[in-house]
C-alpha cells in the first residue's frame, strides 16, 4: 500500500491490520549511489513499502558546535557537524535518480527533509512529508512544509505531550492528515526505555491521527515491532543497511533484508492468528458445537403420562438432543411414550 491510500483507507478500529513498513535508509549509503541502489533493491526485497532516506547540508542542519547525542562507542563522531557534513553528498540530481530505481523496484520514496530548499525538490517526489522529532518546536519549517497540502509524518521523539499539541496546533490549519510515530531519541534504544505503551496513548488523546512507530532498538528478533503493531501502530518505521556489522553512523540499530523478511513471516502468522475481531462461532467448529456440547437426557426411565421433574433430566454429550438452556421449558412437560434411561430429549418425545 502507497502513503496516499493509507491516508485515504478507513480506519481499522479495533482490528490490527497489517502495517506499513517503512525502511529508513537514512544516510546509510555513505555517499555512495552504488550502495544506495542496493538499500533500494534490497528493501523492496525485503516486503518494505517504502525506503526513506535524509536529506540534508550539515552548514544549514547544525551548528559547529553541535555536540554528540549517540553512543559513541559505537559512532565516534563528537560533532553534529562533523558526521553530518560526512553524509550531505546526496542532493537533487541524486534523489532523483534513487527514486527512479525505487518506481523500478516497486517501493515508494521517500526522504526526509531538514531545510525549506531540499523540501522544494522533495516536493515533486513524494506523496507526503517526514518531519524528524528534531523538529518537532520548529514551528516555521512545520507550518512551510504543511502549507503544501501533503500528508504529514510526525515523529515525537524527546517530546511532552504539550509539545505534540503545539505542533499539531501548527498543522492544524493547513488541513492535512497526520500520522503520529512513537519515537525514543536513544541510539540504539535499550528494552527497558521503549516505551511502546505511549502507542496506547497517542491513540486516546489524538483519535484525528494515524499512529505509528518509528523504532531505534536493535533488531534482534524484531518482537518490537510485533509488540507496535499489536498496540495500534499502523505505519513502522526502521533504520535499514546492507550491512549491520559497518561501524559508525546507524548501521549498528538497523535491520537488514533479513531481519525484515523474519518480521514479514512472523507477521504474517500473527495476522493469522488473530482472525476476525467480531465474536462469533467459526465454521470449523460447527463438529465441536454438534458433538461436544450437551443435551438434556433421562437421568431414568420416564414411563409414558409422567410430568418432567428436575430428577428426570440430567444433561449429557453430544448436542443432538434439547439444549440445558431449554431446561425450565422442560420441566413440567408431559413424555408422549417410554423414554429408556440415558435418552437424549427431543422435543417430539414430550407435550
Amino acid at each position: 500500500m502507497r502513503l496516499k491510500e493509507f491516508f485515504r483507507s478507513p480506519r481499522p478500529g479495533h482490528a490490527v491490520r497489517r502495517p506499513l513498513v517503512i525502511a529508513e535508509a537514512g544516510v546509510n549509503h555513505e555517499g555512495s549511489l552504488e550502495i544506495a541502489r542496493r538499500l533500494v533493491a534490497e528493501a523492496a526485497a525485503g516486503g518494505a513499502d517504502a525506503i526513506k532516506f535524509q536529506t540534508y547540508k550539515a552548514g544549514t542542519l547544525a551548528s559547529k558546535d553541535s555536540p554528540a547525542y549517540w553512543d559513541t562507542s559505537k559512532e565516534p563522531t563528537r560533532s553534529q557537524y562533523e558526521l553530518f557534513q560526512k553524509h550531505d553528498k546526496f542532493w537533487k540530481n541524486e534523489f532523483e535518480k534513487i527514486r527512479r530505481w525505487c518506481d523500478e523496484d516497486g517501493i515508494e520514496f521517500l526522504s526526509t527533509p531538514f531545510d525549506l530548499e531540499s523540501a522544494g525538490f522533495l516536493d515533486g517526489m513524494m506523496d507526503v512529508f517526514k518531519i524528524s522529532s528534531s523538529d518537532i518546536t520548529n514551528r516555521p519549517f512545520i507550518e512551510a512544509l504543511a502549507s503544501r497540502g501533503k500528508p504529514i509524518l510526525l515523529s515525537t521523539g524527546a517530546s511532552d505531550l504539550h509539545e505534540i499539541q503545539e505542533a499539531m496546533s501548527w498543522i492544524e490549519p493547513a488541513g492535512v492528515p497526520v500520522c503520529l510515530l512513537h519515537c525514543v531519541l536513544n541510539y540504539p534504544t535499550p528494552d527497558e526505555a521503549a516505551h511502546l505503551g505511549m502507542i496506547s496513548d497517542l491513540k486516546r488523546r489524538f483519535p484525528e491521527c494515524r499512529i505509528g512507530y518509528s523504532d531505534h532498538t536493535l533488531p534482534r528478533d524484531m518482537a518490537t515491532l510485533e509488540v507496535a503493531t499489536l498496540l495500534g501502530a499502523e505505519i513502522l518505521e526502521k533504520h535499514f543497511t546492507h550491512d549491520k556489522n559497518l561501524p559508525g553512523n546507524d548501521h549498528y540499530h538497523a535491520m537488514d533484508i533479513l531481519d525484515l523478511r523474519a518480521f514479514r513471516d512472523r507477521w504474517d502468522r500473527i495476522q493469522t492468528l488473530m482472525g476476525g475481531f467480531e465474536i462469533k462461532s467459526l465454521p470449523s467448529e460447527a463438529p465441536a458445537r454438534a458433538h461436544a456440547r450437551r443435551s438434556l437426557v433421562a437421568a431414568r426411565e420416564i414411563p409414558a403420562g409422567r410430568t418432567l421433574s428436575s430428577e428426570d433430566l440430567t444433561w449429557k454429550r453430544p448436542a443432538h438432543g434439547i439444549s440445558p438452556r431449554h431446561i425450565r421449558d422442560v420441566l413440567g412437560m408431559r413424555a408422549r411414550a417410554d423414554i429408556p434411561a440415558d435418552t437424549v430429549i427431543k422435543w417430539g418425545l414430550l407435550e
